[in-house]
């Protein structure tokens, strides 16, 4: 009788769980709009330009090349940015006259005391397929070992956008033990060398670090709302004070099942496109969610000033 009663709690357990991950499955996939180009397997950035066109890049090894996506997932054409080394490009973003940001600065082991990005043209007004760019550089002044302590580890980068003529970094943390804490930081947007700004931080979870690492950022048109990305859900930002994206109110939207999600945008003011890597024959995928469709769980919601 116990060995029967066992058995019966163990495969309620296994169908409970193939349930939820059936569930999770169809979530993510439903969302799914194409299948993008095997040149872009280890896609870890993208943008839309002011004409409506979708851009790519892929991951550190790879060229120094950003590949515009036609809506079928193909690629229609690269560029080359002929100043560039792709060490570890991780995510792009855009100014308010179009111009394309390339972040080189992935920093898996913490070692780089320099990081990179790189600033190029509207890439609908690069005319041919090669381009030079502006080169920008930053280090973190709170770091003073390359590689820290295992427990100070949270100076990689996979995320950034550009607001009010800076550009804003998000940290993936690496830390050992992982306090789940992605750091907010501050610097220019032109040619030169900074020390990044801290500003704060949000924690996303303290336990699965891989399941809460930040891996890309985007900023709607109008510059209202915020999103960073990590392998299951979307965290949303809004009604923040100056440029702290983290002290207003903040929701958590799940995507469903685990890929390695690597790059986001918004389309549009309630459109949002993210994709992920291919891994093991899963991703390669572009997927679109609308907010005025999707449950958002409130995570933290600032009170209303009754006075005001």
């Amino acid at each position: 009788m116990i060995k029967k009663s066992l058995y019966t709690i163990v495969l309620i357990g296994f169908l409970i769980v193939l349930i939820l991950t059936l569930t999770a499955t169809h979530q993510l996939y439903s969302s799914k709009v194409v299948t993008l180009d095997s040149m872009l397997k280890e896609i870890s950035g993208i943008e839309v330009d002011k004409a409506g066109n979708f851009w790519g890049i892929n991951d550190g090894g790879n060229s120094a090349q950003l590949h515009q996506i036609k809506r079928d997932g193909t690629v229609s054409k690269s560029i080359t940015i002929t100043n560039a080394k792709n060490l570890d490009w991780e995510d792009m973003t855009q100014d308010d006259f179009g111009h394309f940001f390339i972040g080189d600065f992935g920093n898996n082991d913490n070692k780089r005391k320099w990081l990179t990005i790189y600033k190029i043209e509207n890439p609908i007004d690069i005319k041919g397929t090669e381009t030079e760019a502006e080169i920008i550089k930053f280090t973190f002044p709170e770091q003073l070992n390359f590689p820290p302590k295992a427990s100070e580890k949270n100076f990689d980068l996979e995320a950034f956008v550009f607001y009010k003529k800076n550009l804003y970094l998000f940290s993936k943390n690496r830390t050992e033990p992982f306090d789940g804490d992605t750091n907010l930081y501050r610097i220019g947007d032109h040619a030169d060398n900074y020390q990044a700004d801290f500003i704060s931080n949000f924690n996303t979870c303290t336990t699965h670090e891989k399941l809460c690492w930040i891996t890309s950022a985007a900023l709607s048109p109008d510059r209202s709302k915020l999103v960073l990305l990590d392998s299951e859900r979307l965290w949303l930002f809004e009604n923040w004070q100056g440029d702290d994206f983290f002290s207003g109110d903040a929701y958590k939207i799940d995507l469903g099942i685990v890929t390695q999600k690597e790059a986001v945008t918004f389309f549009d003011e309630n459109t949002i496109i993210f994709t992920d890597e291919e891994f093991n024959g899963i991703g390669r995928n572009s997927y679109m969610i609308k907010l005025d469709q999707v449950t958002k769980e409130i995570v933290t919601k600032q009170p209303i000033d009754s006075s005001s």
